[in-house]
């Protein structure tokens, strides 16, 4: 970095407020959607108002929710083939066990085609 890049950045002050007028619901409304959108309830409604998309943080957490199952079944295919080593496969049939670590398969990739779908459509 240069000396000019290290510039500090000072925020933008904003000095006009305006009011809204509200019901206790409402006001309870609002302030739970811009929770959810990790934003003030001043910022969410400037947002708003000047027509700025609001990209939701809930979205991203099922989609950490979802890496994590995803993780999961993972690690149980692992153990399966772990077991499938060990034990030669006593007690299951190797039809029942592909048709198992193909059910594990699809799920993950189901899962990961919905962590997609939040994600891209966030952009």
């Amino acid at each position: 970095m240069t000396e000019g890049t290290k510039r500090k950045t000072t925020p933008r002050r904003r000095g006009k407020p305006i009011e809204v007028w509200v019901t206790d619901g409402e006001k309870v409304v609002i302030t739970e959607r811009a929770e959810e959108a990790g934003m003030s309830r001043s910022g969410y409604l400037r947002a708003l108002g000047l027509n700025t998309r609001i990209h939701s943080v809930v979205d991203l957490k099922a989609v950490a929710d979802l890496g994590k199952i995803s993780g999961d079944l993972g690690r149980v295919a692992g153990l399966l083939k772990l077991w499938l080593s060990e034990k030669n496969g006593q007690g299951a049939s190797s039809a029942e066990i592909e048709r198992m670590m193909v059910e594990f398969r699809e799920s993950q990739a189901g899962i990961r085609e919905k962590m997609s779908a939040i994600v891209f459509a966030r952009k």
